[in-house]
C-alpha cells in the first residue's frame, strides 16, 4: 500500500497532467479517481474541492519548475551547457501546457491562471531572458539577436509541434521534436564559436 505521502503526490502529477493538456473545465474528480483506481472519497481527503487539487497540482509543477531551472543555473557546467539545458528545461515545461487548456484556465480559474502566467513571467522566462542577454555580452549569440523574439519562437514552435494533434500524424516522437525544435532555434542564434562549443557537450535527451 502506497503511504499517504506516495499517494498524495501520485495524484497530483496525474491531475496536473489531465488538468494541462484537456482544461480544468473538461476533468471531472469522478474520472481522476477512476483512473488514478481510487475512491472519491480517498481524493477528497487530500484534496476537498477539484479548485483545491487544481491549485496544489499547479503549486507543484511551478515548484519543480523552479527548483530544476535554480538547480541548472547555479551548476558549475560551462555557460553555453547551462543556457542549452535551461532553454530545454524551459521548453519541456512550457509544452505540458495546451493552448486550449490556457484558454479553459483564463476562464474557470482566472486567479490560478494569473498565478501560473505571473510564475512563468518572472521565474521561468525572466530567467531565461537574463542568460541570453548573458549570452548576447559575453559574444555567445550574434548580437543581432533578440533575446525575446528568440524565447517566443521556441515556445510557439514547442505548443505548436509538440503537441498530441501532431504528433498522431507523424512518425517523430515528441523528444525528437522538442530536440529538433531546440536545436534549429538556438544553434541559429550562436556566433561560430559557440557553436563549436555546443557540438562539444552531450546535448540532454529527456525533454518531455
Amino acid at each position: 500500500m502506497p503511504t499517504d505521502l506516495e499517494l498524495r503526490e501520485r495524484i497530483l502529477q496525474y491531475a496536473c497532467e489531465v488538468f494541462l493538456t484537456r482544461g480544468f473545465s473538461k476533468v471531472t474528480i469522478d474520472e481522476i479517481a477512476s483512473n488514478l483506481g481510487i475512491s472519491k472519497k480517498t481524493l477528497y481527503k487530500f484534496y476537498p474541492s477539484k479548485e483545491e487539487l487544481l491549485r496544489a497540482s499547479l503549486h507543484s509543477m511551478m515548484r519543480s519548475a523552479g527548483w530544476e531551472l535554480e538547480r541548472i543555473i547555479s551548476s558549475e557546467r560551462p555557460f553555453v551547457e547551462k543556457l542549452a539545458t535551461a532553454m530545454i528545461t524551459m521548453g519541456k515545461y512550457i509544452s505540458r501546457i495546451r493552448r486550449e487548456s490556457i484558454v479553459d484556465l483564463q476562464r474557470f480559474a482566472p486567479a490560478l491562471w494569473k498565478e501560473l502566467d505571473k510564475f512563468r513571467q518572472q521565474q521561468i522566462l525572466s530567467r531565461i531572458s537574463t542568460m541570453i542577454a548573458q549570452a548576447r555580452d559575453e559574444k555567445i549569440f550574434r548580437p543581432e539577436v533578440n533575446e525575446q523574439v528568440l524565447i517566443n519562437m521556441l515556445v510557439s514552435s514547442i505548443q505548436g509541434i509538440v503537441n498530441p494533434e501532431v504528433l498522431s500524424r507523424h512518425s517523430f516522437s515528441a523528444e525528437e521534436a522538442a530536440l529538433s525544435i531546440f536545436t534549429i532555434v538556438f544553434e541559429g542564434a550562436l556566433t561560430d564559436s559557440a557553436r563549436n562549443e555546443f557540438h562539444f557537450f552531450d546535448k540532454p535527451t529527456e525533454f518531455v
